[in-house]
């Protein structure tokens, strides 16, 4: 075998683990894991610890208020649940509307820092032992914060996520159905990992933690709840994952929008790495790390460049071999159907079968394009609102 076969092969491996790969290995070490060790699950659905529930916004005021009542509707004791509405920087006159709400309490400041910033300072006026983070775009069913405050029973859980879903109305474009389809793939290997010992970066739209765990974060944080929930585990917590905790909000309105977060959240993703380097050490905590690396990092790194390398290798391979020239048409195939996906999404028509590769190709265009964004410093901190679809009505959840 020739190194460029050697090569070739290689990178379609770490491709293939860092998708598809990780979740069929991630479900043999949990069953294996549980011939020999079931650990029984420690809840008390009746357990009602105090609960600061922290939504930041940032001129959300066209939402606000579908939140506002979503949040006043959540059940739970009202004696022991605080709502916090943080509102920096905006200037829509989202603090004049949520001031109309007396159940709720409003911080707000003219000055803009970003969103690690808001909750570095709305968690300096929570009273609650846990803490809840809910985006202001997600609407959550009425039994949200029981479904998260019920772990916390036991000792060894640190914090608590729920599930992010993308609301499908069955005329997805590519954003729509290709978000639609990782966030549910992505919440099968949650809670495989949280069976193996915890998921690897919450969901911000819905996650909870116990308050005293709570290290302000750099105000340049770009991906808060990924950071913060891997600094928990650090700290020796689990953080789980409940499924039943849903937090739904609508799809990007096009893929530019979408193209647009995922950058950041790629950005995001390498400023991470670069503050927590002592998640790359096994022999501190070999199953986190193992899973750190698998599931976040190879997405990140390797895998969208090897994407990038692998094209011209099969290339060189297909000249003299007929094997590699039929794998060389259904790698061009792919990049068709990607190129379909992106077509038809243009002329608005409704084929999902297409936008599946255009999506992927898309998250793996966010990862390099993330990456030199990173280096270069140019990714600001501050959030910057993606344009999604109109805001649902609870009726509809």
């Amino acid at each position: 075998m020739t190194l460029t076969e050697i090569l070739f092969w290689l990178f379609l491996t770490v491709i293939f683990y860092a998708y598809f790969g990780y979740g069929i290995v991630l479900f043999g070490l949990v069953k294996i894991r549980e011939l020999f060790r079931k650990d029984r699950e420690i809840i008390n659905p009746h357990f009602e610890p105090t609960v600061s529930f922290i939504v930041p916004c940032f001129n959300e005021l066209e939402i606000l208020r579908d939140k506002v009542n979503n949040c006043l509707k959540l059940d739970y004791p009202k004696s022991k649940i605080q709502i916090i509405f943080i509102t920096d920087g905006s200037s829509d006159g989202s603090e004049m509307l949520l001031e109309e709400y007396t159940e709720i309490e409003v911080l707000h400041s003219p000055i803009r820092k970003g969103k690690s910033a808001a909750e570095n300072r709305s968690v300096s006026h929570a009273t609650g032992d846990i803490v809840i983070f809910s985006d202001a775009n997600t609407l959550l069913p009425v039994h949200a914060v029981r479904s998260l405050v019920k772990h916390y029973i036991n000792p060894v859980v640190g914090g608590v996520s729920g599930e992010k879903r993308i609301m499908q109305t069955g005329k997805e474009n590519a954003a729509g159905a290709g978000e639609g389809f990782y966030w549910k793939y992505e919440s099968m290997l949650k809670r495989f990992d949280a069976r193996l010992l915890t998921i690897v970066g919450a969901a911000g739209e819905l996650f909870s933690f116990r308050r005293h765990l709570y290290k302000p974060l750099e105000e340049d944080t770009i991906l808060d709840d990924f950071v913060l929930s891997l600094r928990i585990t650090q700290a020796g917590y689990r953080v789980l994952y409940d499924p039943t905790a849903t937090a739904t909000e609508t799809a990007s309105a096009n893929s530019h929008e979408e193209l647009k977060r995922k950058i950041r959240i790629c950005a995001g993703g390498w400023q991470a790495m670069s503050r927590l380097k002592s998640l790359f050490n096994f022999f501190s905590h070999p199953v986190l790390t193992f899973q750190y690396i698998s599931h976040r990092v190879l997405r990140w790194t390797l895998a969208p460049l090897f994407l990038l390398l692998a094209i011209p290798l099969n290339i060189i391979l297909a000249i003299n071999d007929t094997f590699y020239a039929s794998v060389l048409f259904l790698h061009v195939s792919f990049y068709l159907l990607a190129a379909f996906g992106m077509h038809f999404e243009k002329r608005e028509l409704r084929f999902k079968v297409f936008f599946i590769p255009y999506y992927f190709l898309l998250m793996n265009y966010a990862a390099i394009a993330g990456f030199l964004r990173f280096m270069k410093g140019s990714q600001s901190a501050v959030w910057e609102r993606s344009e999604r679809k109109i805001m649902i009505n609870e009726e509809m959840m």
